[in-house]
């Protein structure tokens, strides 16, 4: 008979904000979908966007889709953590919601480039863990670009002249994960949150537990 494991002792933590950042192509967003299928302890932060829907997405859901107007007024509000201009469309962060989920001991994971995460850095830097995600070699982020049949010759072509300069900001994150293989790097981000989960200064529980342990001692 298999035996049952054992439930583990549950302490209080703060959330983390897990950014997973590449160049068009590269497999982030792949990557950061199987993450939050397999995980119930985080979930993705929901970015406003300036961009048109594109087929098979959902308002609300996987972005929130606004005018440039009301995006305008966001960022005056100093309602966005963050936001950027990729590709002549804008993306934000919406601050309450973030903050709120840190706070009950949610993870948010952040799908976004390096602008956005410099600016995130600069707003929570003791909650960030910093991902790159780097394609194997240039003929695969070419065919991955060309495989989700999401873009025109020409946008994939402007991704691909981009690469380069979203590469050398490598060395700002915490992590590089080369993607060659989409199980391997899969595994490689489970261990990263699983070690990020363990520091010290997101364990706020640990105080009362060893305070209740020392005292039984």
């Amino acid at each position: 008979m298999s035996k049952t494991p054992a439930k583990r002792i549950e302490i209080a933590r703060r959330g983390l904000l897990f950014i997973i950042s590449s160049p068009s192509g590269a497999g982030k967003t792949t990557l950061s979908r199987r993450l939050l299928e397999s995980d119930k302890h985080i979930t993705s932060s929901v970015s406003v966007t300036t961009r048109a829907a594109r087929k098979g997405e959902v308002d609300g859901q996987h972005y929130h889709f606004i005018s440039k107007e009301r995006f305008d007024e966001m960022v005056a509000k100093k309602e966005l953590l963050e936001w950027a201009n990729v590709f002549g469309n804008f993306y934000g962060t919406p601050k309450a919601l973030v903050e709120k989920a840190l706070n009950e001991g949610q993870d948010v994971l952040f799908d976004i480039d390096w602008q956005g995460t410099q600016q995130l850095s600069l707003a929570l830097q003791d909650d960030l863990v910093r991902v790159f995600i780097l394609p194997p070699d240039a003929d695969t982020l070419h065919d991955r670009l060309i495989g989700r049949q999401q873009d025109a010759a020409a946008i994939i072509a402007k991704r691909m002249a981009e690469a380069p300069r979203e590469i050398s900001h490598w060395p700002e994150y915490d992590y590089i994960v080369i993607n060659d293989d989409q199980d391997g790097a899969y595994n490689d981000l489970v261990s990263i949150l699983k070690a990020e989960r363990l520091r010290k200064r997101r364990q706020i529980g640990i105080p009362d537990f060893v305070r209740t342990l020392t005292t039984r001692l």
